[in-house]
């Protein structure tokens, strides 16, 4: 009995680190209410616009800035519509992505971010940092900017191949416990 007690207290905890909506006064809802109309800022090694494919292709240490969101890669390609004026829909990273906002930090091999869906996917080792110290690790994460709330799972894909190297396709973390008298 004691030890479905204790299973059932870390389950919650593991719950609520799962979904980054940890109830403590953290910057746990930092990448909800992104503002993604915000203009979009970008600085790059090399730059390849292909007109006709309505694409950018950035290469070279890149970073991208949007209402205080940062997003640096080695590689992204940046799919818009131009009808009056360009429209970014979607930014596909690779290599080395990180994800900064607010002192929280989200990593992974290769990143999706749907403008129009307000989603944010990494894929391949990823990791979740907050200021505050807690961390998560597994092999996918769906970010919803619109609600904050971060989804990881163990798995890369709806496949059966593990995340991460080593892996055992769990998610895994560690979080701080406030000091109690």
């Amino acid at each position: 009995m004691k030890k479905n007690i204790v299973f059932g207290v870390l389950s919650a905890a593991a719950l609520s680190i799962a979904t980054f909506t940890i109830a403590v006064p953290a910057p746990a809802q930092v990448f909800g209410n992104h503002n993604s109309n915000a203009p979009v800022n970008f600085n790059a090694g090399r730059i390849e616009v292909q007109d006709r494919a309505d694409r950018v292709v950035l290469s070279g240490a890149v970073r991208v800035e949007q209402a205080g969101l940062v997003l640096n890669a080695a590689r992204m390609t940046v799919a818009y519509s131009n009808s009056g004026g360009i429209d970014v829909n979607r930014i596909d990273a690779s290599g080395g992505v990180t994800i900064q906002k607010s002192g929280d930090t989200a990593r992974g091999d290769v990143a999706i971010y749907d403008l129009n869906r307000r989603l944010i996917t990494l894929v391949g080792g990823v990791t979740l940092k907050q200021g505050n110290g807690n961390s998560l690790s597994g092999g996918r994460v769906i970010i919803d900017l619109n609600s904050g709330r971060s989804t990881i799972d163990g798995r890369s894909s709806g496949t059966s191949n593990p995340g991460t190297a080593g892996s055992d396709g769990r998610v895994s973390g560690t979080f701080s416990v406030p000091q109690r008298k």
